[in-house]
């Protein structure tokens, strides 16, 4: 198995797949990482071009970073799991939901959209960074990742996730850039089976309420949360974010 992955908790235990997003490590679910894993076995993995995962110099797709679960779950004879992901990994969960549903039950996407961004803005950021590094994009992030307000109220948890940013493989970030330039599942959110929870941060400038409610319009069996968070809600809104989940998951 190429990616790196940990799986802790009950080994009776339904299993928890999480997925990052873009610019983060497993280390992004600390908040709930110990409540959940009193009811899952809770598997965490490092996204492609993340960690100790793969950093080729092609650029990434969406299918395959789906295929990359699938192929996590299959490596350790996982038949079938409940699926939590934020932003680049809820993107990746709306992948599952349409190619993948019948490897799983219930599934989370937070702070995400059926379509994030534009291709363009997505190209010129690979492009940067590849030339560049992160060094420049890692002092703008806070305040694409969380409120002024929690930025001046935990200084040191937002320097701890900005730091981590500029220390990650600037090839590996571009790639899931560019793999972000060409999502696009918003005609195919109708094919979307599985149970779903979308959860939202009411301040996110990044994937908005209005993104999140195009997927739930779409989506049968899904509904909508809202936190007073920005992009990174389970960060910001730890808590609130670990109960609605688990609240969700075993309903």
């Amino acid at each position: 198995m190429e990616l790196e992955y940990r799986l802790d908790g009950p080994d009776n235990a339904p299993v928890l797949v999480l997925s990052n997003s873009l610019g983060t490590l497993w280390n992004l679910w600390d908040g709930q990482f110990s409540e959940w894993s009193k009811h899952f076995r809770v598997l965490r993995y490092q996204t492609r071009g993340h960690g100790g995962s793969p950093t080729g110099e092609a650029p990434f797709t969406l299918a395959q970073l789906g295929q990359d679960v699938v192929g996590l779950l299959d490596h350790l004879n996982i038949a079938r799991a409940h699926f939590c992901g934020i932003s680049l990994g809820g993107l990746t969960g709306l992948w599952l939901n349409r190619y993948a549903s019948s490897r799983f039950d219930r599934l989370v996407v937070a702070n995400t959209a059926a379509r994030i961004g534009q291709r363009d803005a997505w190209l010129v950021r690979a492009a940067q960074v590849r030339e560049q590094g992160l060094t420049a994009l890692a002092a703008n992030a806070a305040s694409r990742w969380f409120t002024d307000e929690y930025v001046q109220q935990r200084p040191g948890i937002v320097e701890n996730y900005t730091d981590q940013l500029q220390q990650l493989s600037p090839q590996g970030y571009a790639a899931c850039c560019e793999a972000l330039a060409y999502a696009d599942l918003r005609n195919e959110l109708e094919e979307m089976s599985r149970p779903l929870l979308v959860i939202a941060g009411e301040h996110d400038p990044v994937t908005t309420v209005e993104d999140a409610q195009r997927i739930v319009s779409h989506c049968a069996q899904s509904h909508l949360v809202t936190l007073p968070a920005s992009h990174l809600s389970n960060v910001e809104c730890s808590v609130p974010f670990c109960q609605h989940v688990l609240n969700f998951l075993t309903e």
